[in-house]
């Protein structure tokens, strides 16, 4: 993997170490100390993902993920000592595709980096085209229509969506929608995965189409594939 990897954080150390291993696993790294500097270096450098720190010194680093969310789809990883689940669930649904706790291992921060990438990565799937009552995932143009609508989805929630919808019918757990779409264990545990459901329903427009199976997952009505 390469490409430009921004690190937007105030602790020179911590950027220090998370510079040195991003570099070692190929990528370019610009870093930044505050958040005007980091929505600066977004704009101008186009980066591949971003790893943002909350504790900046001149603004919340909530409000700087909403604002990259914002201006484009590029992937955030959220790096921080925050480690209360209201802070996990805010920045998950302010747009965050990862969010890990300090202290940290860089490996698995090397490892979670790659994970998003793969989910980010415009590559088609596979050949089919899955309809599920008025619901069809187009796994080739990674694209969703519902009752003929086009549904614009981000990345993760298009994954969500194709894992559900190529299980339609049958329950698929959180342990292994956590597993199949985000691809590492996440700090976050399965409440991650309902953050992301609830994300979907109202996106679609349809919130029964995607029903809880109470203490297991999720199951969407049962369909055909093409």
């Amino acid at each position: 993997m390469s490409g430009i990897a921004l690190v937007i954080e105030d602790d020179d150390a911590i950027a220090s170490l998370v510079e040195a291993y991003l570099r070692q696993a190929g990528f370019e790294v610009v870093r930044e100390s505050t958040a005007e500097e980091g929505l600066d270096a977004a704009e101008r450098r186009e980066p591949r993902f971003v790893v943002l720190d909350l504790g900046l010194p001149d603004a919340d680093g909530f409000e700087l993920c909403r604002r990259l969310r914002g201006s484009g789809d590029v992937p955030i990883l959220i790096l921080t000592a925050r480690d209360e689940e209201a802070d996990r669930i805010v920045g998950l649904e302010l747009g965050a595709d990862d969010y890990i706790t300090k202290p940290f291992s860089p490996r698995e921060l090397v490892a979670r980096v790659r994970a998003v990438l793969r989910r980010a990565d415009p590559a088609p799937l596979d050949a089919r085209m899955i309809e599920v009552d008025g619901l069809r995932v187009d796994l080739r143009s990674r694209s969703v229509t519902l009752d003929g609508a086009a549904v614009a989805l981000r990345t993760l929630e298009f994954e969500l969506l194709a894992e559900l919808a190529r299980h339609a019918g049958h329950v698929v757990s959180r342990d292994r929608l956590l597993d199949r779409v985000w691809g590492v264990s996440f700090a976050g545990g399965t409440r991650t995965v309902d953050v992301h459901v609830a994300q979907l329903r109202k996106k679609l427009g349809r919130p029964e189409l995607i029903q809880t199976v109470r203490g297991v997952g999720y199951r969407i009505l049962e369909g055909s594939a093409a």
